[in-house]
């Protein structure tokens, strides 16, 4: 069962808004409930996990038992669920896969989230998504147990100097170049890039909005003059005058000329200038974590640079910390000459006196 098999199905509602569904009538429910708190891209991500899940499972909401939730967690690890076959489409070599750690966990949140929505409305009498596994310590140290789902924190890669110029070179239009500053200069999200209208480039401030931002949030950030230079060139050169839609970037060629660049459209630019450029990475969210491990590494304080990228949580942001390979030198330098100094003064002292003691 690959993942092409498995999308919601989406269509407009009386209103005129998304309406998404994925045929599990409960689930459906759940999925309206979720449209009227949530952004489409939330609404369609839980959609698809959902319909990861009941798929697996194969029974309704109310028939659902821990004993479902811990095979579907060893199923998507692996890739296979007994006589169901594979699950997931073949990752290395010629072996089936299953998805990552983090993605398990993704799914699980969302399925708990579901479940915990039923039992509010008395549709099932529990939440089958165990909290966790019980240990030896459960009473001294209740609700402590072992996490269902272990997720190493693994830090992104980043872009060289060299590579970002091998990229941009690669690049074929001021649309593409436009679209890739943004990220690199200004660490936007590729949904925010992609999210720009026109009055949202404040081209005399060299600021730039961020109307729809993650979770709806909202930021007006300073982005570097050399963006505003290629969108110029895009807006004056490329960019159809007749445009269909008041976002920035749209398509150039074909049938959908003028209507606004889609996800895929810019996964596919960027993938052909990879290519043409002989990298093996370069990633928009990578090209995001260049630019805010730049800034962190120039002295910018990490504050601001959540406020750049739009956290919500400055933990978020303290993995630029580790990727800011100059701060965390500079910082056990400092250290170590205080450390070294400390053992140097007690070895003058003579060895009648107390040794040093920098720990």
């Amino acid at each position: 069962m690959h993942a092409g098999d498995l999308r919601p199905v989406c269509s407009r509602d009386c209103s005129g808004g998304p309406a998404i569904w994925v045929g599990v009538p409960l689930a459906d429910v759940y999925l309206e409930f979720l449209g009227g708190r949530c952004r489409p891209n939330t609404v369609r991500a839980a959609a698809y996990d959902l319909k990861v899940f009941f798929a697996v499972v194969g029974k309704s909401p109310d028939q659902v038992r821990p004993a479902d939730v811990l095979a579907f967690i060893t199923a998507q690890r692996t890739g296979c669920a007994g006589e169901r076959g594979v699950l997931q489409p073949v990752s290395w070599g010629d072996e089936p896969g299953g998805v990552s750690a983090a993605t398990v966990r993704r799914r699980l949140s969302i399925v708990s989230g579901f479940f915990a929505f039923l039992q509010a409305r008395g549709d099932v009498a529990a939440n089958p998504v165990p909290r966790g596994l019980p240990t030896r310590r459960e009473r001294s140290r209740p609700h402590q147990g072992v996490p269902l789902v272990r997720v190493t924190r693994q830090l992104p890669r980043i872009l060289s100097p060299a590579e970002v110029d091998a990229l941009t070179a690669a690049l074929r239009t001021h649309r593409d170049r436009a679209m890739v500053a943004a990220m690199v200069l200004g660490g936007l999200r590729r949904c925010e890039v992609l999210g720009l209208r026109l009055g949202d480039l404040h081209a005399a401030e060299r600021r730039v909005f961020i109307a729809e931002g993650k979770a709806g949030r909202q930021r007006l950030i300073p982005v570097s003059g050399r963006f505003f230079t290629a969108v110029a060139a895009y807006l004056d050169a490329e960019r159809p005058a007749r445009a269909s839609t008041g976002r920035v970037f749209v398509v150039l060629k074909g049938p959908r000329r003028g209507q606004p660049l889609s996800v895929r459209g810019m996964d596919e630019i960027l993938a052909a200038a990879r290519c043409r450029a002989g990298l093996e990475h370069a990633t928009c969210h990578e090209l995001r974590h260049t630019c805010l491990t730049r800034l962190r590494e120039a002295g910018m304080a990490l504050e601001a640079v959540q406020a750049q990228a739009g956290h919500a949580s400055i933990e978020s942001t303290r993995i630029y910390l580790h990727l800011a390979d100059d701060w965390l030198a500079a910082q056990y330098r400092k250290a170590a000459e205080v450390i070294d100094a400390q053992i140097f003064a007690g070895r003058l002292a003579g060895p009648g006196a107390p040794a040093g003691r920098p720990w």
